[in-house]
């Protein structure tokens, strides 16, 4: 089958300059030259793409490889022509090629020039490609990412389940499926999907041990990010953030705070995305912020750190895209932000689509959430998701491990536990048993009648989050199985049924608290009093202290003057000017005017007494991305347009209206409403919450909302602390 005399070890110093093959590499383009079909599971960093690129240039005729990206099939091409040869060795066949340049592909094929063909799924249902491949001499196909086919994988493309029938209409050749990433049930759809029961399996240890593993609560994260970006210089990096929208943000928050950074998502055209690319391959920028769309087979191997703005949908993604970072063995940092609102996010963008469809991304959702919220060790969980055990308690590389949580015995909560499980028949999930536990009514402990068993109740002396941790711990511990067929069912391992025979001392893990995370849409402003905390606390005591005591004069609500997001802020940037006043999130020129001249008098003489070095390094600079909302908003509100209007003419829903007009009257602007409220609140009603408002010791809506049981929307109750901030506090 091979044209060239040589053996795999020969070809690859010829082809590619390499005298050592990695881990399984060998056996595999073994497998693949001797015609079997071959099924790889290789993290990332691996050198998944040598198993197929080397057999392909060993072999007689072309190998065809279909691969998801246009970005990524650009970049192995120009990967493979780099190692010398002509430069027809290698093409690629899209929608991205002009006929003149697809007619110039087919002749190098023709010629016998070309030895590997990247083609896209979508690429290969057309009739005239099929025709053409039929006719030609192919070596084997290759898929390239091939978890896409799944549905339980991270990245599923409905065209990736066709594959079968359409390399059956061009010809039967031997395959090689390659993934980086792929749960048991992945392995099983990609292997029964494709046909190919036979084919030899080859699976490498998912354990990275160069890469360090973070979780953060989801507090000020831009702000977080840039002194995380400052903290490695000219190391390149990867930020990835779920919308297109937070790309952009974040982009630019980096690049006006002196960082190199450039972003990188779908919505933009095809050249802009390749030039953005290329750029930070060619270390002319050190940050791409993205959407998931970038990275997939991107071969650079020096990215030193993965962050995550966004939790991303599924551990496969997150291990996937955290795979991208040191990819050369040396330091990788992969620190994730979390809070569990942006979840509950992620769960309504399921609603509407299939049942099924739903239940496997409530699932895989839920799967991320364990990970985020354990204590135990995080290299420890990631592996057992992919079915690999990690021996040793402690990996000495997550922030579990090197900052562990309080131990407590939990032999007793265990057994509760597992007696939860077997009287429950093993046929309910995670969920059902937290509420037979605690006794919380729901419709399915009503309907499976929950309050007759003996285990209704009996874990009510803790909550629910901490036999959700129970079980997580319990789970990757070996006593129980979580079965993805069922979405999540649980029941009990032998390991579980021999300790209720005879329990013996297990210990568990305090879990880590990320219950008061913010929201992906609230990171620009806090209104609502919960910023992150102070950087320094003394400082930040005595701006409390001042804060009183102007609002005692001024006979105004102490949130009126400055809220404490913005106190926060200024014990991180030490601000001694107005004008750098004006620079903290929530302080516009107006109110930096009005109240001050107090507040910057006294961060000087803290300054100066305790000899703080104001580093420029946090201080982050806000981008005034909002400025032609904010002329748009102010003008139209004078002329006393309709809010909608004023909404639809930006594109903006009107819950970000109310987020601008917050900003904007925050800032210290004045923004006069009532010709709005006097259409949708009677005199009186608005009487009463500016009063609420005038006594009220903070400004949350939740508790408003609370105070008057609910008489009042949260929009109702916006719109009046608008007015109340832009009358009082301007």
């Amino acid at each position: 089958m091979t044209n060239v005399d040589l053996t795999p070890r020969e070809a690859l110093e010829q082809f590619f300059g390499f005298s050592q093959f990695k881990g399984q590499q060998e056996s595999i383009i073994q497998n693949v030259l001797e015609g079997r079909n071959t099924f790889v599971i290789m993290p990332t960093g691996g050198g998944k793409s040598l198993c197929y690129q080397l057999p392909a240039l060993m072999s007689d005729g072309t190998a065809i490889i279909v691969s998801p990206l246009i970005a990524l099939m650009k970049n192995q091409v120009d990967a493979i022509r780099g190692f010398g040869g002509e430069e027809g060795v290698a093409h690629f066949l899209n929608s991205s090629l002009t006929r003149n340049e697809a007619m110039r592909v087919k002749k190098d094929i023709k010629a016998g020039v070309t030895k590997l063909l990247y083609v896209a799924p979508e690429s290969l249902t057309k009739k005239e490609n099929i025709d053409f491949l039929s006719d030609i001499p192919i070596s084997f196909f290759a898929i390239d990412e091939a978890h896409c086919i799944s549905e339980w994988g991270h990245d599923f493309r409905p065209e990736y389940r066709r594959l079968r029938t359409i390399f059956d209409e061009i010809k039967r050749v031997p395959m090689i499926a390659l993934t980086a990433t792929a749960t048991e049930k992945v392995q099983e759809d990609i292997l029964k999907n494709l046909d190919i029961p036979d084919a030899t399996v080859y699976k490498d240890s998912f354990n990275r041990p160069n890469l360090y593993y973070e979780v953060r609560p989801k507090k000020d994260v831009a702000r977080e990010i840039i002194r995380f970006v400052k903290q490695h210089p000219s190391r390149s990096g990867i930020v990835y953030c779920l919308s297109r929208k937070k790309v952009e943000e974040i982009a630019e928050v980096l690049t006006v705070n002196g960082i190199k950074a450039l972003p990188y998502h779908a919505g933009m055209d095809a050249s802009q995305r390749a030039s953005h690319q290329d750029k930070f391959l060619m270390e002319e920028v050190d940050v791409i912020v993205a959407t998931i769309a970038f990275g997939m087979g991107i071969d650079k191997p020096d990215v030193r750190f993965v962050i995550h703005h966004d939790i991303p949908k599924s551990l496969e993604s997150y291990y996937q895209e955290t795979g991208r970072g040191g990819r050369d063995g040396g330091e990788g940092k992969c620190v994730a932000f979390y809070s569990y609102k942006d979840i509950e996010k992620l769960e309504k963008f399921l609603q509407g689509k299939p049942v099924a469809e739903q239940e496997i991304g409530k699932q895989l959702l839920q799967d991320t959430v364990s990970y985020a919220e354990t204590s135990m060790c995080r290299r420890k969980s990631l592996l057992h998701y992919f079915g690999e055990q990690l021996p040793g308690e402690n990996c000495g590389a997550c922030d579990n491990c090197l900052s562990p949580k309080e131990s407590f015995d939990g032999t007793e909560a265990l057994e509760i536990l597992l007696e939860a499980v077997r009287e429950s028949k093993e046929r309910h999930r995670a969920k059902f048993i937290c509420d037979l536990l605690t006794g919380k009514e729901t419709s399915e402990t009503k309907k499976y009648k929950a309050a007759g068993m003996e285990s209704h109740r009996k874990g009510s002396d803790n909550d629910e989050r901490f036999w959700m941790a129970l079980i997580r711990q319990a789970t990757v511990g070996g006593f129980m199985h979580k079965d993805i067929e069922t979405y999540g069912n649980l029941s009990l391992t032998d390991q579980a049924k021999k300790f209720l025979k005879k329990p013996w001392p297990v210990t568990f893990t305090k879990e880590r608290d990320y219950s008061d995370g913010e929201a992906d849409d609230d990171d620009d402003i806090t209104v609502n009093g919960k910023g992150g905390a102070a950087a320094d606390e003394r400082l930040m005591a005595m701006l409390k202290e001042l804060r009183q005591e102007v609002a005692r004069k001024q006979k105004l609500p102490p949130y009126v003057i400055f809220q404490d997001p913005s106190l926060e802020e200024m014990t991180m940037r030490y601000p001694v000017t107005i004008e750098e006043l004006t620079q903290v999130t929530g302080v516009g020129p107006g109110k930096a005017q009005k109240y001050g001249k107090p507040f910057i008098d006294l961060i000087a003489t803290y300054v100066e007494e305790n000899e703080i070095e104001r580093a420029e390094e946090v201080v982050v600079r806000s981008i005034v991305n909002k400025s032609s909302n904010k002329v748009h908003i102010i003008q139209n509100v004078d002329r006393k347009m309709p809010l909608d209007a004023i909404a639809r003419a930006k594109g903006l829903t009107m819950t970000d209206l109310l987020h601008e007009m917050e900003s904007i009257v925050m800032s210290g602007t004045r923004l006069d409403l009532t010709y709005h409220l006097n259409d949708v609140l009677e005199q009186d009603a608005q009487e009463e919450i500016m009063e609420y408002f005038r006594s009220a010791s903070n400004d949350d809506l939740q508790t408003a909302h609370e105070e008057f049981d609910g008489d009042f929307s949260e929009d109702e109750l916006r719109l009046m602390r608008i007015k109340f901030l832009s009358e009082v506090a301007n």
